[in-house]
């Protein structure tokens, strides 16, 4: 699987694309502030044509280029319905399904936002990946409070999930497990 990553904006949100393999359809994962240019390159370098939209919330630093984005590769904005308030485009609900021929799963977790969602993919080499935007970072967490729903989230996946962050580094969800001040006592996995 391909990943792309980088950072944008004055926030430095973390937009990602994903793709089965170079050459072929891809999905854009938060394309928050000022993505078109380093999305244009990237895109371009690798080949790859827009088949989805997808945000793990609806804060700006992660869906303010979706709208124009939308229009430009005629692909919607999959959000979840109860972050669909906090964007002022128009999207699709966001459930789980194929994404240019990646196995999206959706989790809910809220408290950073209403909606807000952590994506799950197995990638077809066998690793896993797992798209927290602001609800877990390299470190850190994106409120002051673990909630169950962040406690259930690191018991659904295994310690050696990379961990790709609305901001900041990847990190594994077994280091974040082992390290993370915030998340100390949620236990070992896998």
């Amino acid at each position: 699987m391909l990943v792309v990553g980088f950072g944008s904006g004055p926030l430095q949100a973390n937009c990602y694309l994903l793709a089965a393999a170079a050459g072929g359809p891809c999905v854009v994962v938060d394309p928050g502030q000022e993505v078109a240019a380093p999305l244009a390159a990237a895109l371009g370098e690798h080949g790859l044509v827009p088949a989805a939209l997808l945000a793990t919330h609806g804060h700006p630093d992660h869906v303010a280029s979706a709208a124009a984005l939308s229009a430009e590769h005629g692909v919607p904005l999959h959000l979840h319905p109860a972050d669909a308030p906090l964007y002022d485009g128009d999207s699709v609900p966001l459930s789980p399904g194929v994404y240019a021929g990646l196995d999206v799963d959706v989790r809910p977790v809220p408290g950073h936002t209403p909606g807000s969602v952590v994506l799950g993919l197995e990638t077809p080499e066998g690793g896993r990946v797992a798209l927290t935007g602001d609800t877990l970072f390299a470190g850190s967490i994106g409120r002051g409070d673990v909630t169950a729903a962040l406690r259930d989230l690191l018991a659904a996946f295994p310690d050696d999930t990379v961990v790709l962050p609305g901001h900041g580094p990847a990190t594994t969800i077994g280091r974040e497990r082992a390290g993370n001040p915030f998340l100390a006592g949620t236990g070992a996995h896998r």
